[in-house]
């Protein structure tokens, strides 16, 4: 940790324990939780500022303890939108903007003393390069979920961010809605009784298939070869990185798709499954473990995972259709989705307020976190592990047959070709670290 990071943090810190001291703490309220009112504020970088980022900007900027103050992207037109946004955010508060630098360079925005923490929304393939060179750099991070591409790079960067002391918070945000919550509360609780399945919808087909879009010239302003970076060499696609104009303004009407394609993302398994699978585990009490044995899907049968405790979650439609996850218990089930609660056991009911089912309070909790130096509600060891399963299922279905896991190890056991898909060989010089 550089000394300079190292005495602002101490000073935000103590700047929190002298006014508890004082025995009068103002507090700024969102939701259900507060955040210390302090005249230091956490001076924020985004790194990839696409559309998801573009959302979590208008979230952090609503946090009157947050300026942001950089922003690094390859491609030179959502810089220039970022820069706009920034502007009129602050316009519009009626308040002097701080100083904002931009970089095509990731490494440059990190190299800058005047960032404390930074936002990681670039493609997955980029998450641990990015987020263990932020843990280097003395940076807390707030880094998009899927953790990672690789459970290998998720090892490595649970090793980075522990060895810097770093703040890490994942982007699972239905952790911190209050449907969720109960429901993983109301089955660790046991009000289900004995839990036998859970049933976990991430949306069809769930795993990525080969990159088959047609080759396009690369635009003006986007350096394709750093957007690529480890990969091995793939050609341009605009929906991969969908463009998008500010005069007039037209925002990007997609998605990227890299998530679809095995080559740059995982499909629906780690997409969806990083929020649904991450909360079937958080029910079954398995953060930080997971399950023992995977299962391809056959033509009449779904993905399923195995629990030592003998608990079955399977990767299939239920009900209506839409991503969710069903818990089914000896006494009852009980189903949750975005925006939506239901069971039949009525010990668990529970009606919510529409506040109460957003997420806001979760991108204040990381900007809590980074002040108290706590863990946040996700912190990366929960982020691994939830990834981790999602990737497993997706190694299965490639090699097209059940595998035993070590959640422990994490490893397959006694088998070669599934443990050399735990990781790929970067290319073009890049390395973790």
């Amino acid at each position: 940790m550089s000394k300079s990071n190292f005495s602002r943090r101490k000073f935000i810190s103590a700047s929190i324990l002298s006014t508890v001291g004082l025995g009068a703490i103002p507090t700024l309220s969102f939701g259900s939780t507060n955040i210390v009112a302090d005249t230091t504020k956490i001076r924020l970088g985004f790194i990839g500022v696409g559309r998801q980022a573009m959302g979590l900007l208008s979230n952090m900027m609503k946090n009157p303890m947050v300026d942001v103050v950089a922003g690094a992207d390859v491609y030179k037109i959502k810089l220039d939108r970022f820069k706009e946004r920034v502007a009129k955010h602050y316009a519009d508060e009626k308040r002097q903007a701080p100083a904002l630098k931009v970089y095509a360079d990731y490494k440059e925005l990190l190299a800058n003393p005047e960032v404390d923490a930074v936002v990681i929304a670039s493609p997955d393939h980029w998450h641990a390069m990015m987020a263990i060179d932020a843990c280097h750099a003395s940076k807390d991070i707030y880094l998009e979920k899927p953790l990672t591409f690789t459970i290998h790079e998720g090892q490595e960067l649970v090793k980075a961010v522990r060895s810097n002391g770093t703040v890490l918070a994942v982007g699972s945000m239905q952790r911190s809605a209050a449907n969720f919550q109960h429901a993983a509360r109301m089955v660790q609780k046991g009000m289900l009784g004995k839990v036998k399945q859970v049933l976990v919808n991430v949306g069809t087909p769930p795993h990525p298939k080969p990159y088959d879009l047609p080759s396009q010239p690369v635009p003006a302003g986007l350096d394709w070869k750093s957007w690529t970076g480890p990969l091995p060499d793939i050609h341009y696609n605009e929906e991969l990185d969908p463009p998008i104009s500010l005069n007039p303004e037209q925002n990007e009407k997609v998605w990227g798709a890299w998530r679809w394609y095995k080559e740059t993302g995982g499909g629906l398994m780690t997409d969806w499954g990083a929020h649904m699978i991450d909360v079937a585990q958080w029910g079954l009490g398995m953060d930080r473990n997971g399950p023992v044995e995977v299962i391809p899907a056959t033509d009449s049968t779904p993905l399923t995972y195995k629990y030592a405790n003998g608990i079955e979650m399977l990767i299939t439609t239920f009900d209506e259709g839409r991503q969710g996850v069903k818990f089914l218990g000896e006494k009852g089930y009980i189903k949750v989705s975005r925006g939506q609660y239901d069971t039949d056991v009525k010990s668990c009911e529970r009606t919510f307020s529409k506040d109460e089912l957003a997420f806001g309070d979760h991108h204040v909790d990381f900007i809590d976190s980074v002040m108290k130096r706590k863990d946040p509600v996700v912190p990366v060891e929960i982020g691994h592990s939830s990834c981790t399963v999602c990737t497993i299922g997706n190694i299965a279905h490639e090699v097209g047959r059940p595998l035993k896991w070590d959640p422990i190890a994490q490893e397959f056991e006694n088998d070669w070709e599934a443990n050399a898909k735990l990781h790929y060989t970067y290319q073009h010089g890049y390395r973790l670290g």
